[in-house]
């Protein structure tokens, strides 16, 4: 007799031992919105009766809402599936929820899982991890408001990338923290410090790709309230400061068949025809698509000069200065690393573009230019299109993009251009002090 969800999410929480559920639903930027519930009060606030403000959707990172309404209370679902621990109280889970009425089809949890479904229907199981940079401050939200932001001052101002003092000075946090991921069911391969002042890096474990997202999400939440327990700050931004390093979020990807053999295996320096054809559509949807792995305003100004970031709709064998780094040869680490994203990436979003590009790219047999040899970020050639150079063009090629809307369907399309739109003016009249010291006096 099959049992129920509620008899699957029940059966998950008691094997825990868990006495409290926080109850987290995505938002559209990639952050997590929760409850915290009782175990008692679970089958009645998460049963077929179980709904949630659809506000969610329209609001923005700041909670300003951006959508018409009306905002009521929507039908939602849990994924049994998803339950991990909850690091931060004892004998308590985590576990996801997601709409299930009008605003399903806005939803980026849902757009990656309809993608994962389409590549089953095409005999294939993609398997994704991330990898994210990101900053750490000696700044509490207090402090960092109080100097609006300004010169925050840097832990570890003396870290070397990759340095192995660094990392030996370090390594009580460094430790800390990977213990508290473990507790909240994230997978690391490796963790560590990375390039200059408080700059860390991880490389999470590869897995499926609905609970590699899923995964990433957690991380980059988990991280941040790690960090600011200490009285720090963790700052994902793309590019925090025009000194700062850019942030990267890239993602790996391969694709495997029904009976687990890796699709992107080939002899080194060369692609299997499913991997070059998957780097055919994503190269060729990438300037239409830039928006759904560059969603924010600050995700743009990752890809200028001096960052490691491509800039260049571009592949390589094992380049790290092209749009698609691709890991080469006959074993089952074979990959394509999409190294477009910042570390601000919406998990979702990020892979469900790639995955979806990559298999139009299959479906069309679409061929990838030629490797690039030299540096991918400043590579051009005539028939190159450029990427766009900030969240308005972007969503703009979005809109008008007939693929987007045959890959993830106008339903979805049109809700978020709007979201993109609201995000960019938002900033449009902001004053950064940059300008104000180069043209307060002069202009």
């Amino acid at each position: 007799m099959q049992t129920s969800p509620m008899e699957q999410l029940t059966d998950a929480i008691i094997a825990r031992g868990a006495q409290t559920v926080h109850v987290a639903i995505p938002d559209v930027d990639g952050g997590l919105r929760e409850r915290r519930l009782p175990l008692s009060s679970v089958p009645a606030a998460l049963g077929e009766a179980a709904t949630f403000c659809n506000v969610l959707h329209e609001w923005d990172v700041t909670d300003t809402v951006h959508g018409p309404g009306p905002f009521v209370g929507e039908s939602i679902a849990i994924d049994p599936a998803s339950v991990r621990g909850y690091p931060f109280e004892p004998a308590a889970v985590w576990l996801l929820a997601d709409f299930t009425g009008p605003h399903r089809v806005s939803s980026p949890r849902e757009l990656l899982k309809t993608q994962i479904a389409r590549a089953a229907q095409l005999g294939f199981l993609p398997k994704a991890a991330f990898e994210f940079e990101w900053l750490v401050f000696d700044e509490q939200a207090k402090s960092l408001r109080e100097k609006r932001w300004s010169q925050p001052l840097a832990w570890a101002p003396d870290n070397r990338c990759w340095d192995a003092q660094s990392g030996a000075i370090n390594a009580d946090v460094v430790a800390a923290q990977q213990a508290m991921l473990a507790q909240a069911d994230i997978g690391v391969f490796g963790l560590g410090m990375e390039l200059g002042a408080g700059c860390m890096e991880a490389t999470l474990l590869a897995t499926d790709a609905l609970r590699a997202a899923d995964d990433a999400a957690f991380f980059k939440l988990a991280s941040r309230a790690f960090f600011r327990r200490r009285n720090q700050t963790a700052c994902f931004m793309a590019q925090s400061d025009a000194n700062a390093p850019g942030l990267s979020g890239h993602i790996h990807l391969s694709l495997q068949d029904p009976a687990g053999h890796n699709l992107f295996a080939a002899p080194a320096n060369e692609l299997s025809l499913e991997a070059r054809h998957f780097v055919g559509g994503v190269l060729k949807l990438l300037p239409q698509l830039a928006a759904l792995p560059l969603h924010t305003v600050n995700a743009y100004r990752r890809l200028s000069p001096g960052n490691w970031a491509p800039r260049t709709p571009t592949w390589s064998f094992g380049g790290y200065t092209t749009a698609i780094r691709a890991v080469s040869g006959l074993h089952p680490q074979a990959r394509l690393e999409f190294r477009i994203p910042g570390a601000d990436v919406n998990p979702w979003l990020g892979l469900a573009m790639f995955l979806g590009a990559g298999l139009w790219g299959i479906e069309q047999a679409i061929e990838p230019p030629s490797a690039v040899t030299g540096d991918g970020r400043t590579h051009t050639t005539p028939d190159l299109v450029a990427l766009p150079h900030d969240l308005l063009s972007a969503a703009h090629a979005l809109h008008a993009s007939r693929e987007a809307r045959e890959i993830f369907g106008s339903a979805f399309i049109d809700p978020y251009v709007a979201s993109r739109h609201h995000e960019f003016d938002s900033l449009r009249r902001a004053v950064s002090a940059e300008e104000k010291a180069r043209y307060f006096e002069i202009a």
